[in-house]
């Protein structure tokens, strides 16, 4: 099993930890809250990503083939939600990120449990991983 791969079975098994989805969301503002800290200089409309109702910063940069994210937002669950994505793709490669299918997601019940308008901005984040792994293969 590769390490995505148990990175994706670490994640649900915390969330399957939780009974109720409140608490699920009370996780989301947790993981939010352990963001790194995003510089100012950085909330750019470049590095915005379109598609989500609150405004969602993503800061991608290569090494040695890996990508590394940095992100923020203004909302307080859309900034757990990154900092999810974030947790499991952070320092992989552009081939293993854009072969994934991000499927741990629907795993964990998050997107049937979000908000019309959170779903879609949770599938722009996936999109936009994607485009940023897919772009550096």
């Amino acid at each position: 099993m590769s390490d995505l791969e148990q990175a994706k079975r670490a994640v649900v098994e915390e969330f399957a930890m939780f009974d109720e989805w409140l608490d699920k969301y009370e996780y989301l503002i947790e993981l939010g809250k352990q963001l790194e800290e995003f510089p100012v200089e950085h909330k750019t409309d470049d590095r915005l990503i379109k598609g989500c109702q609150s405004r969602v910063w993503l800061d991608t940069t290569v090494r040695d083939g890996k990508l590394y994210f940095k992100a923020d937002s203004d909302a307080i669950i859309t900034k757990g939600i990154i900092s999810l994505l974030i947790g499991v793709y952070n320092g992989r490669s552009a081939a293993e990120i854009a072969a994934d299918d991000f499927s741990f997601v629907d795993a964990i019940g998050l997107r049937e449990n979000l908000s019309p308008t959170r779903a879609g901005g949770l599938a722009s984040m996936i999109a936009t991983i994607r485009r940023e792994a897919e772009a550096n293969v």
